[in-house]
This record gives structure tokens, C-alpha cells and sequence, in this order.
């Protein structure tokens, strides 16, 4: 048995560690990263590294040596990965409606039934949504388009983009327009709207067709094949336009139940065979119908992430054959493990996106710090809510007490068990989300479900660096590239 590590306090410059894989990694609290061999590592704490050597050099290139210690280095790199501090919101989210012409075992949304009209945004409200959205102190604002199913409303959704660029012509923000649909209800004249004003389109995709039918059901039984005619009539459409088709293309988002788990390469040859270049392996929440068929659906999180593991490597697999697909949990660690920036993802970041980066409009002019505020108001818990767009101005809402606590709560630094994480500088927790499933916004973090499978991702991630492979490493640098689709950006 190896003796106790006795540290050098003089030795090494202020540092987390965790054990992967056999191998040490240290982060910095910069979130500079390195990873050691356990010989390395008792060196590095002892304190007997050779001044010179080649452990020595790389101690010193990332930041970890105290007597070398670059503060204006460290505080220069600290202050971009915390750039969206001084942005204010960039995602507005409006619920059009809840009603919904599918009906999802696993939906989030509390969706209603097709003749509940009385769950319709009025264009009144929506132009009031409109007018504080263009109060945010950010320069570039994002308006999401959900449900229910926004295509059941596309009148407010007209109204919505017309009223907003019209209103932004004086204000000059750069304005962006996304719609999350299940594609069922689109036509080709919403289509000749959504393309004419940049609307970026985004679907659901749950895997092969007998798997995304069974839990996204549609009376006419053909929500899959809906789906996958108006993503390739989409990209058809954007080739028409002259765009670049390897960067413009629908995307869509998974949801993984327990009948996902077995399936990891019929999933991914889904989204491969439907032109999509990412996935999103996400586990289910725990929110509106999901709360009634969790028997049915869920799973333990140590599950998830042995099919995490399966999918990954196999995404790596076809990255190696020159098929272009990305994860895109990983993609998000590893920008800000391999590129030291945030990509500003808002459950992944620290403080977490309620209220300072998002707000929620619900189609009742309700708003609520994030979707899943409003997901858990439909559950009956109203903790998460911040106003009503008749009667708050953007001031309240930032001043909120609620957007106050859940900022404090997702701060990582001051989060018991993240502290001194290794990954505190690439990680974030979900505030309604530790509500919901702990009673609390700031979580247990030791049986916490989202840091487990954070945890558990990051555990992959540096395993797959630490083996320094370079196809993987290859790949992973590609993931982490970022090329701005700016023709959905209105810019005046």
C-alpha cells in the first residue's frame, strides 16, 4: 500500500483532482486541465518535481505551480469562461399553446388536447411577451417557438416575427427565431413563411421508426414518417437557397427512455440516415407526463451511462469512417475543457441560465424563470414564477428574489460537493430540476441524478483524452469547432 501523500503547500498552485481510469486528472480554478500518471501525481503534491524537467514544464504551462503563478493569466481566462455574466437573457422561450396533435409518453409539457383553445397565446399577449423580450440588456436575444406544438398557433407565430422584427427596426438588436415542432402540422406555405424570415427549424426525433412511433403517437400513426418528409424537404429547401448544407439542416432532439437503451446504433444510423450531424443522447425529466409513466419509462442513471459509453464510442466509430456526427453533451464539455471558452449552454454553465440567460412565457402571459418553471407551475409547484407580461417590466424580473436564489443556488463555488470537484470549471446543475426530485433548488449533489450524469460523461471524456488517441483526439477537436449560422440572424 502507498504511503500517505504528504503535500508540499509551497509546491503546488491552488488545484482539484480526480481519479479516471487509473490516471489523475487536475483542474485549476481557471479550469485549466492536465492528466497525470499517479507517479506524476505524488511528485506534483510532495512537491519533488525537478525544476526544468518535462512534468516541470507542463505543471507550469497550465498554471499549477505556485511560484510561477500568472494571476493576470488566470483572471484573464476566468473572465471568458464567465462572459455571459454580463449579457442578461438570450433565450426567450414562448409557449404559443399547449395543445398538441401528438401525444408523447414521456411529455414535458402537460400538453392539452386539440380542442382546448383556451390554451392559445392571443396575439395580445404575445406582443407584450415581444416588448420586455426586447427589453433584455443583451445584444442578441433568441425567441423559441414551443408547446404544445407551435405549428397548432402559427397565426401568433406570424404575428410574433413580424412584430418583433418590425419593433426591433428601432432597437437594433441582433434577433434570432427558432420553432421546436414535430413537423406533423407543417405545410408548404408555413414552410415559405419560416424560410422567408429565418426561422430555424428543430424536430424530435426518438430513434428508427417502430421506437419514435411507440412514444410519439399520432392518431394517424405516422408521426415518424411526418417527421422525416419535412426534415428532407426542409434541407431541400436550404439547398435550393443556396446554403451551405453541411452547416444548414434540421437538427433534432432525443429523448431516451428504457426502451432507448438497448438501441444506441439504430438511433444514431436514424439520425445519420436523416442528414442530421448531431445528437443529443439526453435522459428523460422528470416533468409533466413523465412523472405518470416513469414505471415505464425510466431508468437507473448508472444505465444511461454505460449506453452513453456504447453510443459514444460508436459515434467515434463512424467519425473515423468520415461520417460527420457529433454527441453533443460532449461537445459542450469539451469546448470548455479543450477551448477554455463557455459555449453559453444554459444547464450547463455556473451560475446555471433561469432568469439571468432565459425566461419562459407561458401561453397565459405567466412568466417563469425556465421551461421547466413552467412545467412544474403545471404540476402545481409555483416557485419558479416571476411575473405576468401585463404587468412586469424587465426590472422586476431581474431583481426577482427567485432569479436572485436560483443564481446563488447553481453557483457552482459555493455548491457543498462542487467546490472541490474536479469539474466545477465545465459543469452547472438545473435548479428546477433539484427541486422537483429533491425538495430543494440547490440540489444533493452526492445522489443527485444530474450530477451523476455529469459526472459520469466528464469520467468518459477525459478517459478518451487521457488514452490520447489521435483519431479521438482528431474528432474531439472537430466537435468543439464552432461555426456561427448566420443566416438565421436578423442583424440590423
Amino acid at each position: 500500500m502507498n504511503a500517505p501523500l504528504q503535500p508540499n503547500i509551497g509546491f503546488p498552485a491552488y488545484f482539484r483532482h480526480r481519479e479516471v481510469a487509473g490516471k489523475v486528472v487536475l483542474t485549476n480554478f481557471e479550469g485549466n486541465h492536465i492528466i497525470l500518471e499517479q507517479h506524476e501525481f505524488r511528485a506534483f503534491v510532495e512537491g519533488t518535481v525537478e525544476r526544468g524537467s518535462e512534468l516541470w514544464t507542463r505543471l507550469d504551462e497550465k498554471n499549477f505551480l505556485r511560484e510561477t503563478y500568472r494571476v493576470h493569466e488566470a483572471a484573464s481566462a476566468l473572465r471568458e469562461r464567465k462572459h455571459f455574466l454580463d449579457q442578461g437573457p438570450i433565450l426567450h422561450m414562448l409557449v404559443v399553446t399547449l395543445r398538441c396533435n401528438e401525444t408523447c409518453i414521456y411529455c414535458h409539457a402537460s400538453r392539452a388536447n386539440m380542442d382546448q383553445v383556451e390554451t392559445d397565446m392571443s396575439k395580445e399577449t404575445a406582443e407584450k411577451a415581444v416588448d420586455i423580450i426586447l427589453s433584455s440588456t443583451n445584444p442578441f436575444v433568441t425567441i423559441e417557438f414551443q408547446g404544445g406544438e407551435p405549428l397548432v398557433n402559427f397565426e401568433v407565430v406570424k404575428h410574433v416575427v413580424e412584430y418583433a422584427l418590425k419593433k426591433n427596426a428601432d432597437i437594433g438588436k441582433r434577433l434570432e427565431f427558432t420553432m421546436v415542432s414535430n413537423m406533423a402540422l407543417m405545410t408548404e406555405e408555413k414552410l415559405d413563411f419560416l424560410l422567408e424570415h429565418k426561422v430555424q427549424l428543430c424536430t424530435s426525433i426518438d430513434g428508427p421508426e417502430k421506437l419514435h412511433n411507440s412514444q410519439r403517437k399520432l392518431n394517424t400513426l405516422d408521426a415518424f414518417q411526418k417527421a422525416r418528409y419535412w426534415i428532407h424537404r426542409i434541407n431541400e429547401r436550404y439547398g435550393e437557397m443556396g446554403l451551405d448544407k453541411t452547416l444548414y439542416h434540421v437538427e433534432a432532439l432525443l429523448t431516451l427512455t428504457k426502451a432507448s437503451l438497448a438501441q444506441h446504433k439504430e438511433i444514431i444510423d436514424t439520425y445519420v440516415a436523416l442528414g442530421c450531424k448531431t445528437i443529443f443522447l439526453r435522459p428523460v425529466d422528470p416533468f409533466g407526463f413523465a412523472e405518470r409513466t416513469r414505471l415505464k419509462i425510466e431508468y437507473p442513471r448508472s444505465e444511461y451511462l454505460e449506453f452513453y459509453r456504447r453510443a459514444v464510442d460508436y459515434i467515434l466509430e463512424l467519425n473515423a469512417q468520415g461520417v460527420e456526427i457529433l454527441e453533443r453533451y460532449a461537445a459542450i464539455f469539451l469546448t470548455k475543457i479543450l477551448q477554455g471558452t463557455d459555449p453559453n449552454f444554459l444547464d450547463l454553465r455556473s451560475p446555471a441560465g433561469p432568469g439571468i440567460g432565459a425566461l419562459a412565457y407561458n401561453y397565459d402571459g405567466n412568466i417563469y424563470t425556465c421551461d421547466e418553471g413552467r412545467m412544474l407551475a403545471a404540476m402545481g409547484d409555483d416557485a419558479l414564477h416571476l411575473g405576468h407580461v401585463g404587468e412586469s417590466r424587465y426590472r422586476d424580473l431581474m431583481g426577482h428574489e427567485t432569479v436572485r436564489a436560483v443564481t446563488v443556488a447553481s453557483n457552482l463555488d459555493g455548491q457543498p460537493d462542487c467546490e472541490q470537484c474536479a469539474y466545477n470549471p465545465f459543469c452547472g446543475t438545473v435548479p428546477a430540476h433539484n427541486l422537483k426530485t429533491q425538495g430543494t433548488i440547490y440540489g444533493h449533489m452526492p445522489d443527485n441524478n444530474i450530477c451523476m450524469v455529469h459526472k459520469g460523461i466528464q469520467d468518459y471524456l477525459f478517459e478518451k483524452l487521457g488514452e490520447n488517441d489521435p483519431d479521438t483526439l482528431r474528432a474531439f477537436e472537430r466537435w468543439t469547432t464552432i461555426r456561427p449560422r448566420e443566416h438565421f440572424v436578423h442583424d440590423e
